[in-house]
Formats: structure tokens, C-alpha cells, sequence
């Protein structure tokens, strides 16, 4: 099964000083799944095989609800090609250089 790249927003319904909380128990989750993952600004990119990652995705629903969250909006981007997609193919030229 190639690999390929899921990135997840979560929009948990509650108070705004609780969103941040909701959001980095998905972090966390998402660490442990032992997946190729980078948290960006505004989602959290995963690498590996699509049913995973889904599963992952659909893990993510319940965390937010069981954390508080009456109500979830969940935004996803899928890229996926045959052969495969990384990460580091699409990002390597942008990094800073470090040393």
C-alpha cells in the first residue's frame, strides 16, 4: 500500500480557553500512533497508508467529544498518488538549512 499525506483540523464547540487543550490531547493521540506526523499552524499533517490514517481521523472525532466538545468540525486533505507522496518530498526545499 503506497503512502500518502492526511492532514487533520479539529474545531472542537466549546469555550475558547478549552480549544487548545482539546486539540493537543489529538496531538497527542496522534503520537502515539506512530505515524510520520508535523503540527503546523493550522492543521497536523500525517504520513503512512490511508486506512491508518483514517482510522486516526475517525479516532479524533471521539477524542474531541469525550474531552468536552458538544459539537466537532473536522476539516481533511488527502494526497495521495499510486506510487506514493512524502512529506519531505513536498516540504525538503523550503526547510531551513541548519548548522
Amino acid at each position: 500500500m503506497p503512502v500518502c499525506n492526511v492532514s487533520l483540523q479539529v474545531i472542537p464547540k466549546v469555550n475558547s480557553e478549552k480549544t487548545y487543550q482539546i486539540v493537543d490531547k489529538v496531538i497527542e493521540y496522534i503520537a502515539s500512533c506512530n505515524v510520520k506526523y508535523e503540527v503546523g499552524p493550522m492543521e497536523t499533517t500525517m504520513e503512512g497508508e490511508l486506512e491508518e490514517l483514517l482510522e486516526i481521523v475517525k479516532k479524533a472525532q471521539y477524542i474531541c467529544i469525550e474531552e468536552g466538545a458538544e459539537r466537532m468540525i473536522s476539516v481533511v486533505k488527502i494526497d495521495f498518488k499510486p506510487e506514493g507522496v512524502t512529506i519531505d518530498e513536498k516540504v525538503a526545499k523550503y526547510r531551513r538549512q541548519q548548522g
